[in-house]
């Protein structure tokens, strides 16, 4: 009886139709984060790149070279995953159809800088870095053009 009950309630009080522009309608975005995130990709690969491996035989040394490899390791993969949330984020919630017309690259640019991201976390690449670093400016200037602001490009690094 309580089921028959809570379905006719159901048709009869139907709720109103909402929309938001993404799962928490914060309004809050900015590319700055990707940005950072891009960085300390290209940060920790140079820094794996420059690690020595010191001698056989000094275990000592050894530890501390793969501590410091594996933490180098597990910060570039943590970092380029997160960059890649954050360059999701935007092209999915914040970007919109009429962007398109703005920006007839939109889409190659976000699917080119998702892509570096998951290069950069299975290798060990100064130049897909550098790529990366460049593909993250082309979304901040298009980002900050769509708001009408002229931002500048800073590096942290």
């Amino acid at each position: 009886m309580l089921k028959k009950l809570m379905k006719l309630a159901d048709r009869m009080n139907t709720a109103p139709t909402v929309s938001a522009h993404c799962d928490g309608p914060c309004g809050i975005y900015d590319p700055a984060s990707a940005r950072i995130g891009a960085e300390a990709v290209r940060s920790m690969t140079k820094k794996m790149l420059a690690l020595e491996a010191p001698a056989s035989g000094d275990n000592a040394a050894m530890a501390k070279y793969q501590n410091s490899m594996s933490r180098y390791i597990a910060i570039k993969e943590e970092q380029a995953h997160e960059t890649k949330e954050h360059l999701l984020v935007l092209w999915t919630d914040y970007f919109k159809p009429e962007h398109l017309e703005q920006f007839p690259q939109l889409h190659d640019t976000f699917w080119k800088a998702t892509k570096l991201c998951s290069s950069c976390k299975v290798e060990v690449s100064p130049q897909h870095c550098d790529e990366l670093i460049d593909v993250v400016k082309d979304i901040h200037d298009m980002f900050w053009q769509s708001k009408k602001r002229d931002v500048e490009w800073v590096l942290a690094g």
